[in-house]
This record gives C-alpha cells, sequence and structure tokens, in this order.
C-alpha cells in the first residue's frame, strides 16, 4: 500500500533547511506518479496497470536514500522530515540499510 506525500496547509510544519535541493527533483516524480495514475489501463491486468507507479514510489525513495545516505547532501532533519511527510517509505529504506540487500535484488 502506497501513501502519498502529505497535502501542504497552514498547519503543516515548514520545510527544513536543504528543501529546496531536493524539491525540484521531488516534484517531478510526484508529476510523473500523477501521470502514471491518470494512465488509460485497458486491455492491462490490474498488475500491469500499477507497476509504473510502484517504479516510481520506489525511484522517489530511493533518491531520498542516496541523498542522505551515500551523497549526505541532505541533513538527518530533512530526511526525517521527509519520512513524516510520507515523501520516503521508511519500511522501504529499512530494508536498503540492511548489509546484502543489494546481492538479493
Amino acid at each position: 500500500y502506497l501513501k502519498m506525500p502529505r497535502i501542504r496547509t497552514k498547519k503543516t510544519k515548514k520545510a527544513p533547511a536543504g528543501w529546496s535541493t531536493i524539491e525540484e527533483t521531488l516534484m517531478e516524480l510526484t508529476q510523473k506518479m500523477r501521470d502514471a495514475e491518470n494512465d488509460p489501463h485497458e486491455g492491462k491486468r490490474k498488475p500491469e496497470s500499477v507497476w509504473p507507479i510502484y517504479r516510481l514510489h520506489y525511484e522517489r525513495s530511493r533518491y531520498i536514500y542516496n541523498m542522505f545516505y551515500k551523497k549526505k547532501e541532505i541533513s538527518r532533519e530533512l530526511y526525517q522530515y521527509c519520512l513524516d511527510e510520507k515523501w520516503a517509505d521508511a519500511a522501504l529504506i529499512a530494508k536498503w540499510k540492511k548489509p546484502g540487500y543489494q546481492k538479493l535484488c
């Protein structure tokens, strides 16, 4: 079950410093996700119609994971904000952090 990022309102806490670094890429992936959701799926089996959505969800989480753990370009505060606001899937990232996961996939 995939969760979309929360909608920003006046009560939503402000993004921490460094948000502008990743915002453009995340918005681009969000737009691709919307396009994938609205694509016609006639003639496709149900699992085939959701594959692009899962791929984009994985890509968005992987981007945030790489920016924090591999490139170290975002702060822990910004990383935690992304997890809290559902920009990245914390359970999926937890699997990537385990040793040997990359060999398995």
